[in-house]
């Protein structure tokens, strides 16, 4: 088991240099001349320069892209201001900079890295230009004072690399390595005579290893002193201890401790930090001179610096004083005190709806300062979203995908927040939100608010003028729901009515280019078209259902009595002896409108004996209302006024002279009028066929087109509306049809008395309850 474990860790290690192995590598000199050329990064790889500026060639990496410039042009990568190498990278040995390059269509990433070599351009320096030391006479060979290190901020060969001493005849220069520091001692060689020479002037001169080298000087001079012959001595050479960063001021680190085995004030040992300590570690740490403690005085950060190096010297109080030094090591721990920090590259803040599954929208890359499990960052999505993070082979990088498909008339917008978590005690979180917007395509067809539609029009509307509107709408937005409507034409011809339709292309409103006459036409039908304004464009039609209401605009016909001259006039003969009821004569007409409008009602405009003769208003026979007597007139003139129940009503009138003759009078004259009486006849029976039979034909075609349309007929409708059985002389019509799911009647005036109908019935049709809702609420009509 533990074999395969190790196995599998080799083969992931094995695939990450592969993955690193495949970055670019640049390097380039610090205090350069800024432009200076690094390298072709595009050539390097492997991109076309002529897309370049297509894809947007260009460097993502936040604070070293100021360093850095790339044409977007042709790939060249080169420096835009100067390099300094120690403010960079402070004296770390490798000093390298990550630049992200990412290039567009198709979406890529490559990661280029930058080396700052050195320079030379930093010599070494004493922090004093002088520097006294005292020595007893006392003092034997072999002994060894440390001597004020010298500080070069360059790094590696350009660093302090020897150091070299004056000639002279009591001292020489020992080196010793405190790791990357060289440390010089000064070594005595032969015993000191004070009485001889007081005093020992020398020059310590300090080297770096740059061609041609760099160097400084201190001046030393020696005191000679007398006696105090012991020096004091450290417990360690080295101390070592762990701090923990954030520590609480004024807290103690650790104490140093130096014995002197001289007695008095020669064994009196004072602590004091050497002397080449730099001077931002006295803002940190303080040494209390009499108890060798060391406390923190400032801030401690692991991100600034992990290790501290203190030099300390312990000294006597004797004359000469005799001195001894020590290093103390301060090493510091981390502390989760660094949230993560996320940078977002967004590729497209507007993402079409119907992008496909995978689809990259933003780079996120995420950082933490601390180290260790306090540096390591988890990221995921704090809601569930249609959207994914995706890890990128580079740890705490990611691509934010689509995994789920988009709809815009759902969720048109997205505040996608990422959570960036690590895995510290107490973990410390960072929350950033990416507010993303759908972009609409054109998925969605035009709708209606009904199919079909029906529009009632009555007739002899005005050419062109409107007579109805259409309406459709789109959930999609912009130009994607940007209708226009237009009329779908047949094939022409006859029948096809939407020649005559005009439509606004914008609002759907239809005008008709002629007046419609019910009498020729009482419905049809045609198309309507919405389309949008999408690519490709979408479509939906709609049919609309036309129903050609009446108007009264045809006043009655008399078809009885008619004269040969084509006047309305009649003359009837009747005996004197006849009794009252008798049927003297019956007024026929005919009116080609329907319902009330062709309802016809007849009464006696004039006539000469209101007492003798009768109307009746519905049937128009005229009857006698009593008996003649001797003293009635032989002549009567009757008017009889014939008029129609529309709103404004249409009438004619008819004349009927009435002659009283004697009984054989009656019968001789009926004998020489039977000729006379059978010619007239045979005129009205003439005029009365055509008019008949024209209205039958045109009555038979419009039957013929209203079956063509209905989709079911009810037998039992007939025997509910059609229950006027005994037809008195007045013509009317009445036709069943179905329209979708209704059924409707045309009906004359006589039909409609005492008939049910439901709601959405018209003054001259009735809309027929359907056999499949006979239980359905019937109601009276409202005329």
């Amino acid at each position: 088991m533990v074999s395969w474990s190790r196995l599998f860790l080799l083969s992931l290690l094995v695939c990450y240099v592969e993955l690193i192995s495949g970055q670019i590598k640049y390097s380039t000199p610090e205090e350069g001349k800024v432009g200076a050329v690094i390298g072709n990064v595009a050539k390097d790889l492997g991109f076309d320069v002529s897309t370049l500026s297509n894809r947007r060639f260009r460097i993502v990496s936040g604070p070293q892209e100021t360093l850095f410039v790339v044409n977007p042009s042709n790939g060249v990568l080169y420096t835009s201001r100067n390099i300094d190498r120690e403010q960079i990278c402070d004296r770390n040995v490798v000093c390298s900079l990550d630049l992200k390059i990412v290039v567009e269509n198709p979406l890529e990433v490559h990661y280029v890295t930058v080396e700052i070599t050195d320079a030379n351009d930093h010599g070494p320096s004493f922090i004093e230009t002088e520097k006294i030391i005292e020595i007893a006479e006392t003092t034997l060979p072999g002994a060894r004072f440390q001597l004020p290190g010298a500080q070069d901020p360059d790094v590696g060969i350009y660093s302090v690399q020897r150091y070299k001493l004056s000639q002279n005849d009591h001292f020489q220069l020992e080196i010793r390595d405190r790791g990357e520091d060289k440390i010089p001692f000064l070594v005595l060689q032969r015993h000191l005579d004070r009485e001889q020479k007081t005093n020992h002037s020398l020059i310590l001169t300090a080297m770096d290893g740059g061609t041609p080298s760099k160097s400084a000087h201190l001046n030393l001079t020696i005191k000679v002193l007398d006696i105090n012959d012991n020096r004091p001595v450290f417990l360690k050479e080295v101390y070592s201890v762990i701090l923990q960063e954030n520590t609480a001021l004024d807290k103690i680190i650790i104490k140093v401790q130096a014995t002197d085995i001289d007695e008095g004030v020669n064994g009196d040992v004072e602590y004091d930090f050497g002397g080449n300590i730099n001077s931002n570690l006295l803002q940190l740490f303080t040494l209390d001179k009499h108890t060798g403690e060391i406390r923190v005085k400032g801030q401690i950060d692991y991100e600034a610096a992990r290790v501290y190096k203190l030099d300390v010297q312990a000294s006597d109080k004797g004359q000469p004083p005799m001195t001894t030094d020590c290093r103390v090591i301060i090493k510091i721990e981390d502390v989760n005190d660094n949230k993560p920090e996320i940078e977002v590259t967004s590729i497209a803040n507007m993402v079409p709806e119907d992008s496909k599954h995978g689809t990259v929208i933003a780079l996120i890359s995420v950082t933490d300062s601390d180290s260790g499990l306090n540096g390591k960052v988890l990221c995921r999505l704090t809601e569930n979203l249609p959207f994914e993070l995706k890890p990128s082979f580079k740890e705490n990088m990611y691509s934010l995908i689509t995994k789920e498909t988009l709809d815009r008339e759902s969720v048109s917008h997205y505040d996608i927040s990422i959570t960036a978590t690590d895995c510290g005690e107490p973990p410390l979180s960072t929350l950033k939100t990416l507010s993303i917007q759908v972009s609409d395509v054109n998925d969605n067809i035009p709708e209606f608010s009904h199919s079909p539609l029906e529009l009632y029009l009555t007739e002899n509307n005005a050419p062109m003028g409107s007579i109805f509107s259409v309406t459709a709408y789109d959930k999609d937005i912009n130009d994607n729901a940007a209708l226009s409507y237009h009329v779908l034409r047949g094939q022409g011809g006859h029948n096809d009515m939407a020649s005559f339709l005009n439509i606004n292309s914008e609002n759907g409103q239809i005008s008709a280019l002629k007046s419609f006459d019910f009498e020729t036409l009482k419905t049809f039908q045609f198309q309507v078209a919405a389309t949008d304004s999408g690519t490709p464009p979408l479509s939906k039609n709609v049919t609309v259902n036309v129903f050609i209401l009446d108007q009264n605009d045809n006043a009655p016909v008399i078809l009885y009595p008619l004269s040969s001259n084509g006047s309305a006039e009649g003359v009837e003969e009747i005996p004197r002896n006849v009794n009252a009821g008798h049927l003297v004569t019956k007024v026929r007409a005919y009116d080609a409108d329907i319902g009330y409008n062709g309802w016809l009602l007849f009464s006696l405009q004039e006539v000469t004996d209101h007492s003798l003769f009768g109307l009746d208003r519905y049937t128009g026979q005229i009857r006698t209302l009593r008996s003649f007597t001797e003293t009635d007139e032989a002549e009567h003139k009757l008017v009889i006024l014939v008029k129609d129940n529309g709103n404004v009503s249409l009438s004619a009138t008819a004349t009927v002279i009435v002659e009283l003759v004697e009984p054989k009078e009656a019968f001789a004259a009926s004998d020489v009028k039977s000729a006379a009486k059978v010619e007239e006849d045979d005129n009205v029976t003439l005029y009365l066929m055509i008019t008949l039979g024209a209205v039958s034909v045109f009555f038979l075609v419009s039957i013929i087109v209203l079956i063509a349309m209905q989709c079911s007929k009810s037998p039992d409708y007939t025997s509910k509306y059609l229950q006027e059985t005994n037809y008195d002389g007045t013509l009317c019509h009445s036709i069943q049809y179905r329209s979708g799911d209704k059924r409707y009647m045309l009906v004359g005036p006589r039909m409609s008395i005492g008939s049910t109908i439901v709601p959405g019935s018209h003054a001259n049709t009735l809309v027929l309850p359907d056999r499949r809702r006979a239980s359905e609420e019937v109601r009276k009509p409202q005329f």
